[in-house]
C-alpha cells in the first residue's frame, strides 16, 4: 500500500508508524540528486519484502523522520523553490549549451561506457524527441557521474536535463532536409540530469497501449497522437478567437449558471440552498447573446461551455465547447458570407502550421514547424551543420529512423450551399457527404409512380400512395461478390443502429447481364425498362455487378433529419468503404445547408411545451426567411421555411445559426399564438422580450460545434478522441467518478430528494 508522507506529517503519526515494525510502507519517494552528484536510485518495488521477515528498523533523523523521506523532502524544496529554466526553442544552435524538461524513454545502453535514451520535450511544437547521448572515458568525471545518474533513473520519469546539443548524425545523410517539411533530430551530449519524480514500476508500459478511462492522465501521457490532437486544438482555438478579434468581434463571457427556459433541450438543474429554486445549465448563450445585440454589442463571440441532457451518441457529449458569435444589422446571408471568410482564413493558417500524417490508418496533423522557422529565418535549424563531438557518435546509432509517412495538405474548396428540401430529396439527410457522389454511387432519383407496378409496391411497403425511391451502387467487383456484400450488408442491418421505418422493406437488386431481365426480374419487364432509362441521365448504362436500392416512403413534406434512404445510402457507402470496394475519400467537403421548416411536428423532444401540435425546428428565436413565410404563419405554420442555415462538413453538422427575431410583438405572437404556449412559459422569457422591446436591431448568429469540427477535420470517430477529459456513453467521468451519490447531508442543504426516495 502506497502513502505519501506529506509535510503535514507529524510526530503522534510517525510514532505510531515506528511501532508496526511487522508491517512494510512503500514510499513514492526516491533519492535524487544534482548534476554531478550520484546517489542510487530506490523505488518503492525496491522495499518490498517477504512479510514473513519483519523489517530492520529505519535509521532515524533528529526529526524522528527517516533519512531516506529526509533526502527526498530535501530535494522536493530544492527543485521547489530553484527550478532551472528550459531554453528557449529559438535559442537552439549548434554547440550551444541548452536545458530541456521533459520525460525520458527507455535507455538504450551500447557498452559500459555509451548510452543513449530518447527525451520528450515538454513543448508540443517541438515534434521529434531529442536522443541523449551519454558517454565517458574519465572514471569521477562529470560525463561519468552524469552517465550513472542516467542510469539510476526509471524510464518514463520528469527530468531536467542539461546538454549541449547536436544535430543527430540521422539527418546527416538527408541532404535534401532543407527542403522537407520533416523538421530536424537533435542529440543531447549529456552534462547533468535530474530525475524530479520517479516513474514506478508497478505501472506496465508497452506500445500502442490502451488505457483504460480511469487512467486517462497515462493516456494522455504516452499516446502521441492524442497530445498532437489536443494541440491542434489549441491551435485551431486561438487561431478562430484570433481571427475574429481581427474582423472587431467583442469577446465577451456570459453566465452558465441560468434559468430553465423551455429552448427545445433537456437541462442540468443545479439545485440551491433555497428551497424550490434551483438554476439550469446553459444550452448555450442563445438568448445572452441576443440581449448584448439589444446592449448595443455589434459583435460578439466566446468559446462557450454547453450543457444538454441528451442522449448520448459518439458525436454528443452532455457538456460540450461551442464558439459562438452573433452580429447586429445582419442578416443570414451577412452571416453565411462572414463565416465563409473565416474558413477560408483558417484554413489558410492551418496550412501553414500543419500538414496531414497517416498512422496506422489514422489522421495525425503533423506540426510544420521545420517550413514555418524557415519562413521566418530562425537560427539554429540547420540540419548539415553537424559538429566533430557530434561526429564521432555517428557510427553507434542505437536505432535506425523510422520512415516517413504519407502526409497532405489541409485543403478546403469552395463551400456549396443547397437548401434543406434537396439535401433531403438527393441525399436523403439534412447532413449530406458531398463526397459519397458519382461513379461510385448515384444520388437518390424518385421513380414515377408510372414506372412501377402496384404488385411490386405492395410488395416493398404497406403505406398507401408512398413514394418510392432508388440508389446505385458501382462496386467494381463480378455480380456474385456484389451480391455477397450486399447480403452480409442487409442481414447485419438489424443489429446495427439504423433504424427504418417498419412500413416498408428494402428492395435490393443486383444488375447481371446474365440473368432474365439483367437481374431486375422482380420489377416486371416493363418497370426494369422504365428503371435503367430513368438512371441514364445521372448513372449512365447500369453495368454487371451495380447494386440498386429501392425503398418506399410516405408522401409528405420533409421533416428531421434524415429519411430511410438516405440512412441505408450512407450506410452501404461506409461498409463498402471499409470492405476496400469503394476508396475512401480524404478530402474536404463544406456545405451550407438553408431554408429549414421554421416547425416540426412533435416527435419524442419536449419542444417548447406548447399545444400546437409542432414546435421549433432549432429554437423559437428563428425568424421566418421571407415575406411570404411570414404570411403562412397565419395561414400553414408547416409550410413556412425558417431563416436558418447550417454549416456540413464531410457529412457532419459542424456549426448552424439564424437570422433571429428582433421585434419582441413578433416573438411573443410566435409563442403565444403560433406555438400555442402557456402564460407561464412565455413568462420564462420575460426577459429577452423586454430586451427586444428595447429598439433591437435585426441581428443573426452562428455557432461551431467546436469538439465536432476538431473530430471531423482529424478523421476521428468520436469526439472524445478530441476532448481531454472526456464522459462516456453513460455520462460518466471513469476517472473521477461523477456523477456521484448525493450525500444525505447534502439532500438536507439543497432539498432535493423526498426522504422516501433517498
Amino acid at each position: 500500500m502506497v502513502r505519501f508522507l506529506s509535510n503535514t506529517l507529524r510526530g503522534p503519526a510517525l510514532r505510531w508508524a515506528q511501532s508496526c515494525r511487522h508491517r512494510q510502507y512503500q514510499s513514492i519517494f526516491q533519492f535524487q540528486r544534482d548534476h554531478v552528484q550520484t546517489i542510487n536510485v530506490r523505488t518503492l518495488h525496491d522495499d518490498v519484502s517477504d512479510i514473513s521477515e519483519p523489517a530492520a528498523p529505519k535509521q532515524q533523523s533528529n526529526e524522528g523522520i527517516p533519512e531516506r523521506i529526509n533526502t527526498r523532502l530535501d530535494t522536493f524544496k530544492k527543485f521547489f523553490h530553484d527550478f532551472p529554466v528550459s531554453t528557449e526553442l529559438e535559442k537552439f544552435e549548434d554547440g550551444e549549451d541548452v536545458v530541456v524538461h521533459g520525460f525520458i524513454g527507455k535507455r538504450k545502453d551500447l557498452s559500459s561506457k555509451l548510452s543513449f535514451c530518447d527525451l520528450n520535450p515538454k513543448d508540443f511544437k517541438f515534434p521529434r524527441p531529442f536522443q541523449i547521448v551519454s558517454s565517458w572515458k574519465k572514471e569521477n568525471s562529470t560525463q561519468h557521474l552524469a552517465h550513472q545518474c542516467l542510469k539510476d533513473i526509471p524510464a518514463y520519469s520528469p527530468v531536467v536535463v542539461l546538454g549541449r546539443l547536436h544535430p543527430s548524425p540521422r539527418d546527416s545523410n538527408s541532404p535534401q532536409l532543407e527542403n522537407s517539411s520533416k523538421p530536424p533530430s537533435w542529440d543531447l551530449r549529456l552534462q547533468s540530469i535530474t530525475c524530479l519524480n520517479p516513474f514506478p514500476k508497478d505501472i506496465i508500459v508497452s506500445k500502442d497501449a490502451v488505457w483504460p478511462p480511469k487512467s486517462r492522465h497515462l493516456q494522455l501521457r504516452f499516446d502521441p497522437l492524442l497530445q498532437q490532437r489536443l494541440y491542434f486544438r489549441s491551435f485551431l482555438q486561438m487561431t478562430l478567437m484570433t481571427l475574429l478579434q481581427e474582423a472587431n468581434f467583442t469577446a465577451i463571457e456570459t453566465p452558465i449558471l441560468f434559468k430553465s427556459t423551455p429552448e427545445g433541450a433537456r437541462e442540468f438543474l443545479v439545485p440551491t440552498r433555497r428551497p424550490g429554486y434551483a438554476y439550469a445549465l446553459t444550452q448555450s448563450p442563445q438568448q445572452y447573446k441576443q440581449i448584448l445585440m439589444a446592449g448595443g454589442i455589434y459583435k460578439y463571440f466566446q468559446l462557450a461551455k454547453c450543457f444538454r441532457d441528451e442522449d448520448h451518441r459518439a458525436d454528443r457529449q452532455p457538456e460540450f465547447t461551442q464558439l459562438d458569435m452573433e452580429m447586429a444589422f445582419a442578416t443570414g446571408a451577412d452571416m453565411i458570407n462572414a463565416i465563409g471568410c473565416l474558413v477560408y482564413s483558417l484554413n489558410s493558417k492551418i496550412r501553414q502550421n500543419f500538414l496531414l500524417k497517416d498512422v496506422n490508418g489514422m489522421r495525425c496533423p503533423l506540426n510544420n514547424i521545420h517550413n514555418r522557422h524557415k519562413r521566418t529565418g530562425t537560427k539554429g535549424l540547420k540540419p548539415n551543420t553537424i559538429s566533430e563531438e557530434a561526429k564521432s557518435t555517428e557510427e553507434a546509432k542505437p536505432t535506425e529512423e523510422a520512415p516517413e509517412e504519407a502526409s497532405s495538405q489541409f485543403v478546403f474548396p469552395c463551400i456549396e450551399k443547397m437548401t434543406y428540401d434537396a439535401a433531403m430529396s438527393l441525399f436523403g439527410t439534412d447532413k449530406p457527404d458531398l463526397r459519397i457522389q458519382l461513379p461510385y454511387v448515384s444520388r437518390i432519383h424518385r421513380m414515377r409512380k408510372s414506372s412501377l407496378t402496384t404488385s411490386f409496391v405492395q410488395m416493398i411497403t404497406s403505406l398507401k400512395d408512398p413514394i418510392v425511391n432508388s440508389c446505385s451502387f458501382r462496386l467494381g467487383v463480378p455480380p456474385k461478390d456484389a451480391g455477397k456484400f450486399i447480403r452480409q450488408f442487409m442481414a447485419a442491418l438489424p443489429n446495427t443502429t439504423i433504424k427504418l421505418s417498419p412500413e416498408s422493406t428494402p428492395a435490393v437488386f443486383v444488375y447481371d447481364s446474365g440473368q432474365p431481365l439483367n437481374g431486375l426480374s422482380a420489377l416486371g419487364h416493363a418497370s426494369a425498362q422504365k428503371l435503367e432509362e430513368a438512371h441514364k441521365p445521372m448513372w449512365g448504362k447500369y453495368e454487371d455487378g451495380d447494386v440498386i436500392i429501392m425503398q418506399a416512403r410516405k408522401n409528405e413534406p420533409f421533416y428531421g433529419g434524415s429519411t430511410d434512404m438516405g440512412r441505408l445510402r450512407t450506410a452501404i457507402h461506409e461498409a463498402a468503404v471499409k470492405e476496400g470496394l469503394i476508396p475512401k475519400d480524404p478530402t474536404f467537403r463544406f456545405l451550407f445547408v438553408h431554408s429549414f421548416p421554421l416547425f416540426t411536428p412533435n416527435g419524442e423532444d419536449p419542444g417548447q411545451g406548447g399545444a400546437a401540435g409542432f414546435s421549433s425546428t432549432h429554437h423559437p428565436f428563428t425568424a421566418p426567411k421571407t415575406p411570404a413565410d411570414f404570411d403562412l404563419l397565419k395561414t400553414d405554420p408547416l409550410k413556412a421555411k425558417a431563416d436558418h442555415y447550417d454549416l456540413v462538413l464531410n457529412g457532419v453538422e459542424v456549426g448552424g445559426g439564424s437570422r433571429r427575431i428582433h421585434v419582441a410583438e413578433v416573438q411573443e405572437y410566435i409563442m403565444r399564438d403560433i406555438l400555442k404556449m402557456t402564460d407561464e412559459g412565455v413568462a420564462e422569457f420575460a426577459h429577452l422580450i423586454e430586451a427586444l422591446r428595447a429598439g433591437c436591431p435585426p441581428h443573426a448568429g452562428f455557432a461551431f460545434g467546436f469538439d465536432r469540427l476538431v473530430s471531423v477535420l482529424l478523421d476521428v470517430p468520436s469526439v472524445k478522441d478530441v476532448i481531454a477529459f472526456p464522459k462516456s456513453n453513460k455520462g460518466e467521468d471513469l476517472m473521477v467518478g461523477s456523477p456521484s451519490k448525493v450525500t444525505p447531508a447534502q439532500q438536507k442543504t439543497y432539498h432535493i430528494f423526498a426522504a422516501e426516495d433517498s
